[in-house]
């Protein structure tokens, strides 16, 4: 092995090495069994843990959304299904999750290290499109020092930190967004993978564009069932993957009919899929110019993304201006997407469309990268201005991580710790339906089961109509009547009531005496006062004696 591979050996060692260390810091299960959750994820995995649980505990096919029982699941769910799968088999959760995340994120960074290797035919533009993917270009670090002043402690002020210096639109600010540190990464697991195999599909069609003759029609069958998978792996890089497609059908002539193949294929196998998935339930106008940006005009979009992209935006222009015509022709489909993430919304959440630009993000990187290396070329003063332009593209980035490895853990009872779980697990159906006693982490989701109505912003945000669920929810606990209450447990097919008291639902009155009275109850917990009533005994034997009396 010559010095250059040993050399890049020990980088991806490295990369892998990272990769396991961010999923790991984010998410594990301790020595009681408890699952440790950092607090920069917990709100997320609030949905992915019973996600993953409706597989692995729970019987969820064909897929619902666990958070949201009845319609079929609106929520790409094929990577936490092979998690579950993994789980199901005797692998522990933490190992399972992470395993998987980080064999993900470690295949995104091999792609972007092997993509921009291939266009530009340089390592060194590899290994600094790799670190400006780990370490972002943005210009929070502006605002750290607005919170932390420049002072001799201002290193141990970086090591110390808990919080990101800038999180827009949920802390409150406009200027620069939550979504371009690596913590959107370890929040969602299966981004990494959907953006890996978007290069990789990218970097077969670079090399079919310099050597027609590799892509044969096998290849393109295989290309084509790959890409036909995608709605159920990642929907809006399944998206991206079509625009990708069309965008390059008109730039490579040479190409049309295998992208034709693939096209076609992947269509086909996606279109079940789709239907499947259904129409997304938003009030929200599709074209939406502007993306987070309040009262836009040119100078409020041009200063946003100038703190959000920070030098990546002056130089990967550069960088595109000095690439040959063919290596120019690969990236437009990627400002594409910048184009198409600032002017539409495809869901009901805007701060959704962050998906473009991460991926827009990871491309710019590389053309960044291959400006500075050729800025590199030149003598004292390229080398020193090309020094300053990564430490300051990194800062940002290198704050950002600190938050993550600072970051301390919320411990939730999981398995034999968590009573409620554990006698759910040993007593119902795999099948079943509960209306929940509480949003986030219900015993009932980490017992597998499917819930009436989690915490409210994950099913909205995947296009359910949650303000009419709630109405129902409230109705069933506030009602008095068994011949109001029992058409409304069959109806929505709900088996089981969990019901704490006092209740941590707010805007509910439940009508406890009710229950006690009319519904069995077949579990109590003393540690967290959740009862457990059975619907079918009451309301089975309720809605037959009605159809007799109708008879």
């Amino acid at each position: 092995m010559n010095k250059k591979k040993a050399i890049q050996l020990v980088f991806f060692i490295f990369l892998l090495g990272f990769a396991w260390a961010l999923m790991w810091k984010t998410f594990r299960v301790n020595q009681a069994g408890n699952l440790e959750i950092a607090t920069k994820v917990w709100s997320d995995f609030a949905a992915t843990i019973p996600l993953i649980r409706s597989f692995s505990l729970g019987d969820n096919f064909p897929p619902q959304y666990p958070l949201f029982a009845g319609p079929p699941i609106r929520y790409h769910f094929l990577f936490f299904w092979a998690v579950a799968s993994l789980e199901k088999i005797g692998i522990r959760l933490d190992w399972a999750l992470n395993s998987l995340s980080t064999l993900g994120f470690f295949g995104l960074l091999l792609a972007i290290y092997l993509f921009s290797r291939e266009v530009f035919r340089k390592r060194a533009v590899s290994v600094l499109a790799c670190i400006f993917f780990l370490f972002n270009g943005s210009l929070s670090f502006l605002e750290f020092f607005k919170k932390h002043p420049l002072s001799f402690n201002f290193l141990r002020e970086i090591a110390q930190n808990t919080t990101f210096p800038a999180f827009a639109p949920y802390d409150g600010s406009h200027l620069v967004s939550a979504f371009w540190s690596l913590n959107i990464y370890t929040n969602q697991r299966h981004l990494a993978l959907a953006y890996a195999s978007f290069l990789a599909l990218m970097l077969f069609i670079w090399r079919a564009a310099k050597k027609p003759g590799w892509l044969n029609f096998n290849k393109s069958l295989l290309l084509g069932i790959a890409v036909g998978l995608f709605p159920f792996i990642h929907l809006s890089v399944f998206i991206m993957m079509g625009i990708a497609l069309f965008i390059l059908f008109i730039l490579f002539p040479d190409l049309r009919k295998k992208l034709l193949i693939i096209a076609s294929v992947s269509i086909v196998l996606a279109l079940p899929q789709i239907i499947y998935l259904g129409k997304v339930n938003s009030q929200a106008n599709f074209f939406h110019p502007g993306y987070l940006i309040e009262g836009l005009t040119f100078f409020s979009f041009f200063k946003y993304w100038f703190f959000n992209l920070g030098l990546v935006s002056i130089l990967a222009p550069f960088g595109f201006l000095l690439a040959k015509r063919e290596q120019r022709k690969i990236f437009l489909p990627f400002l594409a997407f910048f184009v198409i993430g600032n002017l539409f919304q495809f869901s009901p959440e805007m701060a959704g469309n962050h998906k473009f630009f991460n991926l827009f993000i990871i491309t710019a990187n590389i053309l960044a990268a291959y400006f500075i290396y050729r800025l590199w070329q030149h003598k004292t003063l390229g080398k020193a201005a090309a020094i300053f332009y990564v430490l300051v593209m990194t800062f940002s980035g290198i704050i950002d991580l600190f938050p993550i490895a600072n970051d301390v853990y919320v411990e939730i009872k999981d398995g034999k710790n968590n009573d409620v779980a554990q006698f759910i697990i040993e007593n119902t159906p795999k099948e079943s339906v509960f209306l929940n006693g509480s949003y986030i982490y219900d015993p009932a989701s980490l017992a597998g089961r499917k819930v009436f109505l989690g915490w409210s912003y994950f099913s909205w945000s995947a296009g359910y109509q949650t303000n009419a669920r709630f109405e129902l929810m409230k109705d069933i606990l506030q009602l008095s009547q068994l011949e109001e209450v029992c058409p409304l447990l069959n109806q929505e097919k709900i088996d089981y009531l969990e019901i704490q008291n006092p209740t941590s639902i707010e805007g509910v009155k439940i009508n406890y005496r009710f229950f006690e009275e009319n519904f069995k109850q077949i579990y109590f917990s003393r540690i967290s006062d959740i009862s457990i009533y059975d619907v079918a005994p009451t309301c089975g034997r309720f809605l037959g004696h009605l159809q007799e009396e109708n008879q």
